[in-house]
């Protein structure tokens, strides 16, 4: 007879997909590693053979958002082209983006506070080389004439609060449709810029 208690192969997925969840809808503080074992219906003891504390779940989950977030906006957002062609496929990414992960977009930035250091700092350093790249293109277009902008710095930090904020309201089948919306954020951006 088989060893019912042995994990399968797709637990470490499911345990990520059920913190994730339960992360998000109760915040980190208030779940607990048995409220996980418990949604995936296995023993809390099968938890520690995948990760060896809580806090090492949430830091695989916001590294692994943030090292997907990375590497999809680097496939959108190609080099080669102008700054303000850059800006417009980079805001087009980050709003469609996080209308398709709104838990990790949550984690992201609302649980960043629970995190402890190391994994705090690397999780910020990857939250860094995104925002340096937004920094860079509108650097680039200041330094060329083709954005208005005063303090790259600063319109990054504006730029991606108010992109960011697309993940607290909208809902398919609301008012406006995906398309709507991204090309409704990709205009205010390009006129923040001044094109």
């Amino acid at each position: 007879m088989p060893d019912t208690r042995r994990t399968r192969p797709d637990t470490r997925a499911a345990l990520r997909e059920h913190a994730r969840r339960l992360f998000a809808r109760h915040g980190y503080e208030g779940v607990s590693m048995r409220d996980i074992a418990g949604a995936l219906g296995i023993r809390q003891s099968a938890i520690y053979n995948h990760f060896p504390s809580k806090q090492h779940l949430l830091l695989d989950l916001m590294v692994g958002h943030m090292e997907r977030l990375l590497s999809a906006m680097r496939d959108a957002v190609p080099e080669g082209l102008p700054p303000a062609g850059q800006l417009e496929a980079f805001t087009r990414f980050h709003v469609a983006y996080h209308i398709d992960q709104p838990e990790d977009v949550f984690l992201a930035y609302m649980e960043l506070r629970s995190l402890e250091d190391p994994g705090r700092a690397d999780v910020i350093a990857l939250r860094n080389q995104y925002e340096t790249t937004l920094r860079g293109i509108l650097g680039a277009g200041q330094a060329s004439g083709v954005f208005q902008v005063a303090e790259p710095a600063l319109a990054t930090r504006a730029i991606l609060a108010m992109l960011t904020g697309v993940t607290v309201w909208f809902r398919d089948g609301g008012p406006l449709n995906r398309e709507q919306v991204i090309e409704a954020y990709l205009g205010m951006v390009l006129r923040g810029v001044g094109r």
